[in-house]
């Protein structure tokens, strides 16, 4: 008895018409109230680098740059600056993906890094003390210069970080 009302229910959810999935948007909806101004595209917007951490950065390295190991997302907190102090590894913070595909633009991306790295920031006193700050030149250099195994590349930079005798979290490489 149980199993035909919910037969029935289901199938009186797959026939409504306000159970049905549309795929092409409505272009003659109108806007939530208080959203019928015209949003401004975050590259054109003018926020601190701490908000642009918050839009673009906290959803998968958390607030403080935790990371979320189970899913493959490293620990930037206290570490993230070493790979300032290895081959490859400056290019590599503008070139992972979560950096290069951003809404951001170079300038932005460039002060989110910077931010990210100061000593009070994310990185702690993991980055060099002869740091030099990215530029939006910079960024735009390697921006688009994608990793093709970005695990692999990932792990050859921590190595050469773990050459210089620097301690590995085990939550920097999931």
């Amino acid at each position: 008895m149980r199993s035909i009302f919910c037969v029935l229910a289901l199938t009186s959810i797959l026939v409504s018409p306000s159970g049905e999935a549309r795929v092409i948007p409505d272009p003659n909806q109108k806007p939530a109230p208080g959203n019928e101004a015209r949003q401004t595209p975050l590259h054109e917007a003018n926020y601190s680098p701490a908000v642009n951490y918050q839009l673009q950065c906290l959803g998968c390295h958390l607030t403080n740059g935790e990371g979320a190991p189970r899913s493959d997302v490293p620990m930037m907190k206290g570490f993230v600056g070493n790979f300032l102090k290895v081959e490859g590894g400056r290019e590599f913070l503008i070139r992972v993906p979560g950096s290069s595909l951003s809404a951001l633009n170079n300038q932005q991306l460039a002060e989110l890094l910077n931010w990210i790295l100061k000593d009070d920031g994310i990185a702690g006193s993991s980055a060099p003390k002869d740091f030099k700050p990215y530029t939006g030149d910079e960024v735009e250099t390697y921006r688009g210069v994608m990793i093709k195994d970005l695990v692999g590349y990932r792990k050859m930079l921590i190595e050469q970080i773990r050459d210089l005798n620097i301690d590995i979290p085990k939550d920097v490489m999931p």
